[in-house]
């Protein structure tokens, strides 16, 4: 979405009937885990690598048989990510922000979920199986929560990626909002200009 704007939900809904809605949701667990035995973990955060190319959050547009924004934004999940969706629900209370962009006439809606990592790990066992895999979703990836000892490696990498629309400051943000990074990791962060 080039050119977006954050707006207030209300707002958001507020659009007349030419706007469509997408609601796309970081999904997260605590992660207790080292990796090689030094680096914490600390949180699992899915992203998928879309048909495009570019990296963004499990979602899609709403439809009209939704009946609201977290109807269509759980259907979406279920194809895209497969039946290990129904053990949960994103809710309204997971919001966390909206982005408009004049063209196309869109609005992303996006949550964020924490899970238990064993929800987390069968969704990303049954992914494969879902609906949209291989067509929509090329695949899950997690965000690397760390920064290695060259500063350069971990999430600076991650970060030079493509990603699609507002994902890559929703993720930033949510990163930050929700503290699943070390205290003072982002204000390190180099962060490259959106592509």
């Amino acid at each position: 979405m080039e050119g977006h704007r954050k707006v207030e939900l209300s707002e958001a809904l507020a659009l007349g009937p030419d706007w469509r809605h997408a609601c796309h949701a970081l999904l997260y667990a605590p992660d207790p885990r080292k990796l090689f035995g030094r680096i914490p973990m600390r949180f699992a955060v899915l992203m998928q690598m879309r048909f495009d190319g570019r990296l963004g959050f499990p979602g899609g547009f709403v439809d009209a048989q939704d009946s609201c924004l977290e109807d269509g934004l759980n259907r979406e999940l279920r194809e895209e990510l497969g039946e290990a969706m129904s053990a949960f629900r994103v809710e309204r209370s997971d919001y966390r922000s909206s982005h408009i962009a004049a063209r196309p006439r869109v609005v992303a809606h996006f949550y964020a979920k924490r899970l238990t990592l064993e929800q987390l790990q069968a969704v990303e066992a049954r992914a494969p199986q879902a609906k949209d895999h291989g067509l929509e979703v090329l695949g899950l990836v997690r965000v690397p929560l760390y920064v290695l000892r060259d500063g350069e490696g971990g999430l600076p990498a991650f970060l030079e990626n493509s990603f699609i629309g507002a994902a890559r400051e929703q993720l930033l943000e949510a990163l930050q909002d929700l503290k699943l990074l070390d205290p003072g990791i982002i204000a390190k962060l180099k962060i490259p200009d959106s592509k």
